[in-house]
């Protein structure tokens, strides 16, 4: 008699059927929800002074926020949240960064430090909550 959970038994070593097209579809997700969070701070690199000083770069900053934590609501781990943080944390970084010439592109004005510092702070606090929701011993998941 096997002490093996039923549905494994004589399946040790091979994948449960579909568990292979979920690992893929995890990843293709997290790969784009990076890209999502790349697209966001390049946008936001170029667009955070238009309209009145610090609008546009609220509105950016609440975008990752929310895209922080609908990512890792739709994939329902604390990953979803923190791919797009991490591809707008590089480049909102690298492209506020001076060059060996001065120049920038994220100026110090009121709307720049409102898109990085308020950007940070989104994507942090995103990144956080979805981690505290959606880890294996988080919030979202019901106590015994």
């Amino acid at each position: 008699m096997s002490n093996a959970p039923v549905g494994q038994v004589g399946n040790s070593r091979r994948d449960p059927p579909g568990q292979s097209a979920d690992s893929a579809l995890t990843i293709v997700t997290c790969v784009m929800l990076l890209l999502f969070g790349i697209t966001q701070a390049l946008l936001g690199a170029f667009f955070y002074g238009a309209g009145p000083a610090p609008f546009a770069s609220i509105g950016f900053d609440l975008a990752i926020g929310g895209t922080c934590l609908l990512g890792g609501w739709g994939l329902g781990r604390p990953l979803g949240g923190v791919m797009p943080a991490i591809g707008w944390f590089v480049v909102a970084f690298v492209l506020a960064s001076g060059t060996g010439g001065g120049s920038v592109l994220i100026t110090a004005s009121a709307a720049g430090e409102w898109f990085l510092f308020g950007g940070a702070a989104c994507a942090t606090a995103g990144m956080v909550g979805a981690i505290t929701i959606w880890s294996r011993l988080g919030l979202g998941k019901p106590r015994r």
